[in-house]
């Protein structure tokens, strides 16, 4: 298996609440991993986790109302401290575009929320698309709700039509009136459908 020679953290953004805050300062301190915190104007943190061997990562956190929010970078070659992130990205649900470099290649992994959506290989020039999250019943529920749009309308032209119809052989004013209020509300509902 290749060795990973570091992990480099792309554009990671978490966002905690305060009690969120704490137990992500205890997730590193449970493995060892000091931590110190450097309190900056309007409440926003700076923490520096740093392991024995002295390697460390820094994060800062803005306070926004009750939230700290944490969007940066970040290169790590020890595996407990990349772990940790990996685990905290998991955890309080961040987003993260995630290098693993290695020798010869690169592994580069998106997580929203929480979550891998895509692992791409890359070779020097090449890439490779190796994973990649399909949201099918999503995708699903958006075809159900086409298909029943789909059905509303030949409903509502059929309803038009069957009113038209009816607006021509009804020789009453008031009744041609409110063919036409109805006609009316259909044509709105059905501009809308098709929109």
């Amino acid at each position: 298996m290749a060795q990973r020679l570091a992990t480099e953290y792309v554009k990671t953004r978490l966002q905690l609440t305060e009690a969120e805050m704490s137990k992500f300062v205890q997730m590193f301190a449970d493995q060892q991993i000091t931590a110190q915190v450097k309190v900056i104007e309007n409440g926003n943190q700076e923490f520096v986790f740093q392991e024995e061997a002295g390697e460390e990562i820094v994060l800062s956190f803005e306070r926004v109302g009750k939230q700290y929010i944490s969007s940066g970078s970040c290169r790590v070659t020890s595996l407990r401290l990349t772990n940790l992130m990996r685990k905290a990205i998991a955890e309080f649900k961040g987003s993260a575009i995630v290098k693993r470099i290695y020798a010869t290649f690169v592994m580069m992994y998106t997580y929203e929320n929480g979550k891998v959506v895509k692992i791409v290989e890359i070779k020097g020039q090449h890439t490779n698309v190796v994973y990649e999250y399909h949201d099918t019943l999503g995708q699903l529920e958006n075809l159900f709700r086409r298909t029943e749009i789909e059905r509303e309308i030949g409903m509502i032209q059929d309803q038009i039509n069957h009113l038209l119809d009816m607006r021509n052989e009804v020789p009453c004013p008031s009744l041609k009136r409110d063919i036409d209020d109805r006609l009316s509300m259909l044509t709105r509902r059905l501009f809308v459908l098709e929109a």
